[in-house]
């Protein structure tokens, strides 16, 4: 679920939780995390547990968000027993309502991939993912407005902190790095990411990752901005929420419509100039997992299907489990 502000997965394990794992799983873990990055190759965003652990990550995400979701709004009791049971409610018609989609959908890239892919053509998987995530983002609405009627001014306050905390992460770990360890950091990650789903990429391949990344138009501090604008406005609504609660004047309707809105928000920027800029950036990744797919073998090709077809049999596996 794509969270406002971008919650899911951006905050560290703790060390005592992440110890608690085991090395084996902490591995496979970090891992399947990554293959958030693989799978944006395909525009599959929504598909984050497709990695060697799949079937242990997809039933404990509603353990993982409810965690992340405490860790930025520290949580009374009362608030984590409701918050848990709308999660497993979620996770459950997530299980019998999407799965089926994510399979077809893998079905469908498991034809597209033994040839030549362009630019139009990842953007579709893009914008049809898009619409699936989103349909996610409006079935979660009801139970984040429920939270967020119950929110009281100290964890906002403590969720501000959080968020401070974030963001000096990111200036500490992008923002003041040099242009030149930008674009380092950027293409092996995306060199990795690339090799996850294909295998090992020859020099004339690591060559496009490296030309694609220079001719880039993505800008870390206006992403940054974006961020920070996507924060203020959750801050911000949450707070008229409180305001509310605390006059006496609950509404569940405006609770409900406030909440949308700033899912709307995130989703889609309010500023003209931001909007057109994401779809700049949305062409260049396109145009770059396009380039990056079409210099690959037949073997390469070979490979990456038959990793989406190991992950269509996690998630077959998974529709049909019961937990």
């Amino acid at each position: 679920m794509r969270f406002p502000v971008n919650f899911w997965m951006k905050r560290r394990v703790s060390p005592a939780a992440w110890a608690g794992l085991g090395s084996r799983f902490r591995a496979d873990f970090s891992r399947c995390t990554r293959i958030i990055g693989v799978l944006r190759v395909l525009a599959l965003v929504g598909l984050v547990q497709a990695c060697s652990t799949l079937k242990i990550v997809y039933n404990q995400a509603p353990e993982l968000a409810y965690w992340y979701l405490d860790g930025h709004l520290d949580l009374s009791g009362a608030q984590s027993l409701r918050l848990k049971d709308e999660l497993a409610r979620l996770q459950a018609w997530h299980r019998q309502s999407e799965l089926p989609i994510y399979i077809a959908t893998l079905q469908q890239l498991q034809q597209q991939l033994p040839q030549d892919l362009g630019a139009d053509a990842v953007c579709a998987i893009s914008t049809d993912v898009r619409s699936k995530l989103m349909t996610l983002s409006g079935r979660a609405e009801p139970a984040a407005a429920a939270l967020a009627d119950t929110l009281g001014a100290a964890q906002l306050a403590h969720l501000e902190r959080s968020f401070a905390k974030d963001n000096a992460r990111y200036r500490e770990e992008v923002l003041d790095a040099t242009p030149r360890e930008r674009r380092d950091r950027r293409y092996k990650r995306t060199v990795s990411r690339a090799q996850m789903l294909y295998g090992r990429l020859d020099d004339a391949q690591l060559a496009v990752i490296g030309q694609r990344i220079e001719q880039s138009r993505f800008d870390a501090e206006r992403a940054h901005l974006e961020t920070l604008r996507r924060q203020n406005d959750a801050l911000t609504t949450l707070r008229e929420l409180a305001s509310d609660q605390a006059s006496g004047q609950p509404s569940t309707d405006r609770s409900q419509t406030a909440i949308r809105g700033l899912f709307e928000r995130t989703w889609n920027a309010t500023d003209p100039a931001e909007r057109s800029y994401q779809v700049q950036i949305t062409q260049d990744n396109c145009e770059t997992l396009a380039a990056i797919h079409n210099s690959t073998t037949p073997a390469q090709r070979s490979e990456a299907v038959q990793t989406l077809r190991r992950y269509e049999r996690d998630f077959t596996t998974l529709l049909s489990a019961k937990k």
